[in-house]
């Protein structure tokens, strides 16, 4: 530990800091733009001037840029020097100079870190009476809003878009002092991180433009911690509600897993809480119309369904566990199906089976970013789980670090490093079917079918530990290219493997972990992901229960009366022909959702379940985390948690049942009897302090101090204030009263501030280190970590056998893989039109080549379907890419079909 004088008191601090962030780290005011945790110094903005002394008899000292400058042991510096305040503010008077005075108008306000620097460094009164520079703003796209007006030319966008998320159509284009911020032309900026740049940037010039149309001050948002539920990485979210109405997604810090990055399928995709498709009362069919009844009228017809026989439940992966165990101990699990067919459960039982058993460690998001060297195989991680493609993208640079460590070059300075690492050679592997975001930055993409890539996994395991299981007929190029990767991994310190479920081969996740395997008996500390699809898909198998085929065939046999569907559509999962005959052989359909679907058409009775935002529970990450969610918006009755649907059903029958599910009072009373019930998930109990919590005797408040208006919105009602809302699933009150403060468990923060900071920089006064854990602890707790299987000399790992034959071209059919986009494949996010918007129209990828016809025939179990053509370079010849969110699941990925040229198509077959 290292330590420095500032302003005569002495800080401890980390080695290899620079003085900006030792300040900030010792609860320094210290005004900063152009800096960020996660981009390192470039000191583009000069903001961060003290006054440094070489020693104690030096009474001069210099002016120092605090960002650029290393916090050596012993360093004396002042941030309340005269000359250094002075300077700090001229040069945020010289940035101010074209800023416009719309702070009043500015959607920034409020929470805008130009504001709070400007206040810090007292430069209250405007001197400059001159015409002041304007510039044309460009419509981005539906995610962001451009002003550039604002803009203080901090480079921290340019900074993020291009050098840290790899994005390449937003610049920096300049003349003089005339530097614009944008595109070479209007349009929709590509990155799959675009949004982030609403909290990247220090001023107003990117705004939430969603948001935009439903705006309010920060202030009199109600904020709730959250999870995102648009795929299985887990990343940690802040909702923001107004008027018992979702506003807005703001990501929130998690040292493990997302840290200050969201996609923009989780930033942007929480449309369908607040859309026409919503269900808001329980509904009956009535001579085949759909008319809202009285709660108690649905209850009453559901007591009646109850005795005609036996109560089948359907469970989701993207259901909360307490719904799905709700749902569990309301039918009993001999009656309870997962919600997927067959082939998803198996591959879903499967990578929990590998991870738990895994003899290494299960990396978190952040433990992929300082890999040396990383292994994809088969899953196209920057459309199932984009963060962690992110992290892997960043893994990327572990050379450049390394370099720069040998020229004794802080880790900090972003743009020397850079240059250092622009030569330096990259450990990442990408081998999927089709081209990913990730291949401009791999050594050496390839392109295969999923069993292709399988048997190469599986050599380079043999490889690697020439005791598990060779491979033959493996071709002279792909024995090449895996010798080579076999030797990067062996070399390698910290070696990462990855794969998953998108393509449905179980054979990419057991040649997956026999890698990390092989690396592990060498003594490798070498980590396995396995991506799933869903926000609860690893929770939903640990549950276990029936596949959907087992519930057809009992639907055929006449075992089942009455049919529950938990948040779950399951034309995504069967077929046409199998919901149809699903339907015909089950008298009775209860759908208990949040949002229509089409099995809503076939129900008897519809009941109005809460979304994400307006109720609390717990979700299990791809990679065991468990994590909790908590309640933002109160709607109105009857919406209410899936469980308590699950509660009022059960006491509406009469029958028994076990775990107390007619009894329980709150959330913790559900996690209680969960965690009893299943020991593999016992550990839930610990993902977030209980309902009782209290700080200081008090509740915490879900708004800012200076939240105001509860008796201003009902004034066309009432002047009469009326008490805020509360919930006994969460430790909050929903309003401004009571305690905050940055010690607050991590599980529990609903939002940052802390005066002066009240833009999201505030963060840094929640942390014990800036970029590392926060002061309350973690969010959330790890199921299971790996380390399930160590090897010892008696029983060394098993390795598996199963390996695939070759895939070989067939005459007259194709090999058919769903498309997974990052826009248009999630359920959810479809339904949020800034999503739709950036959605592309469902087409059938084929190889390029020319002759293309517009329209092709694919011929599918399920019947033919005639999509548009679109031609994509790299796909290897043989292999079509069909739209996986437009086909059901009910024929195994990947599968053969006949691929035709639709009638009246033009060009060549």
């Amino acid at each position: 530990m290292t330590s420095i004088r500032i302003d005569g008191r002495d800080c401890p601090t980390r080695p290899g800091l620079n003085l900006l962030q030792a300040c900030l780290e010792a609860g320094a005011d210290l005004p900063y733009f152009c800096w960020h945790p996660e981009l390192g110094s470039v000191g583009a903005c000069r903001q961060c001037a003290i006054r440094q002394f070489s020693g104690p008899d030096d009474t001069t000292g210099r002016i120092v840029m605090a960002c650029m400058t290393p916090a050596s042991d012993g360093a004396i510096v002042s941030i309340a020097d005269e000359e250094a305040r002075a300077f700090r503010a001229d040069v945020i008077e010289w940035m101010m100079v074209n800023h416009p005075h719309d702070c009043p108008v500015c959607e920034e306000g409020g929470e805008c870190h130009l504001q709070d620097m400007t206040v810090m460094t007292g430069h209250n009164i405007r001197r400059y009476r001159f015409t002041k520079r304007t510039h044309r703003n460009q419509n981005l796209g539906p995610f962001v809003k451009h002003e550039m007006n604002r803009c203080i030319a901090c480079y921290r966008c340019v900074r993020f878009y291009r050098d840290y998320a790899g994005g390449d159509d937003l610049a920096a284009f300049a003349s003089h002092d005339n530097v614009y911020f944008g595109r070479a032309a209007d349009g929709t900026l590509q990155n799959a991180f675009s949004g982030n740049l609403v909290e990247i940037c220090p001023t107003g010039v990117f705004t939430d433009k969603p948001s935009s149309s439903v705006y309010t001050r920060k202030w009199d948002m109600r904020g709730a911690p959250s999870v995102c539920v648009h795929c299985a990485v887990g990343c940690n979210t802040i909702v923001n509600a107004r008027e018992e109405t979702l506003r807005r997604v703001l990501n929130r810090y998690n040292a493990d897993v997302n840290r200050y990055v969201l996609c923009d399928r989780g930033r942007f995709g929480h449309g369908f809480v607040n859309a026409t498709t919503r269900i808001r009362t329980a509904m009956r069919a009535i001579a085949g119309q759909y008319v809202p009844v009285p709660v108690a009228d649905a209850l009453a017809r559901f007591a009646d369904m109850a005795v005609e026989g036996p109560v089948v439940g359907i469970a989701s992966p993207r259901a909360a566990l307490e719904t799905c165990f709700g749902l569990h101990t309301l039918v009993g699990p001999q009656h309870f199906c997962t919600g997927l067919t067959q082939h998803e459960q198996a591959c879903a039982e499967l990578a929990h089976t590998l991870l738990r058993g895994h003899p290494g460690p299960v990396p978190t998001v952040h433990d992929m970013e300082s890999a040396d060297a990383a292994l994809v195989l088969g899953e196209d991680v920057c459309t199932t789980a984009p963060r962690l493609g992110l992290a892997l993208r960043q893994s990327v640079r572990q050379a450049s670090f390394h370099a720069a460590d040998a020229a004794k070059v802080p880790r900090w300075m972003d743009a020397a490093v850079r240059t250092l690492g622009s030569e330096c050679p990259t450990g990442l592997y990408v081998l999927t079917p089709a081209p990913t975001d990730l291949d401009d930055v791999a050594a050496r993409p390839h392109r295969g079918a999923p069993d292709d890539i399988a048997r190469l996994g599986f050599a380079i395991a043999h490889l690697i530990d020439p005791s598990a299981p060779a491979v033959a007929a493996l071709g002279d190029e792909d024995t090449r290219l895996a010798e080579h990767i076999a030797a990067t991994l062996m070399a390698a310190q910290k070696p990462v493997i990855v794969s998953g479920m998108q393509y449905g081969a179980p054979a990419l996740m057991h040649a997956a972990a026999s890698i990390a395997a092989a690396l592990a008996r060498r003594g490798q500390v070498a980590g396995l992901s396995l991506v799933m699809p869903e926000c609860n898909s690893m929770g939903l198998a640990m549950l276990g229960g029936l596949p959907l085929e087992a519930v057809l065939e009992r639907a055929r046999n006449g075992d089942i009366a009455t049919l529950i569907i938990v948040e779950n559509d399951l034309t995504r999962h069967l077929s046409a022909a199998m919901v149809a005959e699903l339907v015909a052989c089950v008298p009775n359909i209860v759908v208990v959702d949040h949002t229509l679907t089409p099995l809503c058409q076939h129900a008897e009775l519809v009941l109005p379940a809460a979304a994400f935002s307006e109720c609390s529970g717990t979700l299990v990450s791809h990679e065991g985390r468990a994590q909790r969610f908590f309640q933002a918006v109160f709607p109105a009755a009857p919406i209410q948690a899936g469980w308590r649907w699950m509660q009022e059903l059960a006491r509406n029958t009469a029958q028994s049942h076990p775990a107390g599910l007619t009894t329980w009072r709150n959330l913790d009373d559900v996690i209680t009897a969960l965690a009893r019930a299943f020991p593999a998930l016992a550990a839930i109990t610990d993902a977030a302090p209980h309902a009782d919590y209290r700080l200081d005797g008090q509740k915490l408040r879900s708004q800012t101090y200076r939240a105001s208006g509860r008796t201003v919105i009902r004034s066309y009602i009432s002047v009469h204030d009326q008490p805020p809302p509360a919930s006994p699933d969460t430790p909050f009150s929903s309003s401004m009263e009571g305690a905050y403060t940055p010690d607050m468990p991590a599980p529990l923060v609903p939002g940052y501030q802390v005066s002066p900071w009240n833009s999201v920089q505030a963060l840094n006064r929640f942390q014990n280190e800036i970029g590392g854990e926060m002061r309350g602890g973690k969010s959330g707790v790890r199921l299971f970590t790996g380390g399930g299987g160590r090897d010892t000399p008696d029983a060394p790992h098993p390795y598996s056998t199963d390996i695939p034959p070759p895939s070989a071209p067939s005459e007259g059919s194709v090999l058919v893989l769903p498309e997974t986009r990052l826009f248009g494949s999630e359920e959810l996010s479809m339904l949020s039109p800034p999503v739709a918007a950036r959605a592309d129209a469902p087409t059938l990828r084929v190889p390029a080549g020319p002759g293309l016809p517009t329209h092709m025939t694919l011929h599918l179990e399920d019947g033919p379907h005639v999509l548009p053509v679109a031609p994509m370079v790299g796909l290897p010849t043989g292999i079509v890419l069909c739209p996986a969110h437009m086909v059901a699941r009910a024929f195994h990925f990947p599968c053969r079909a006949r691929l035709d040229m639709a009638d009246g198509a033009g060009g060549g077959s």
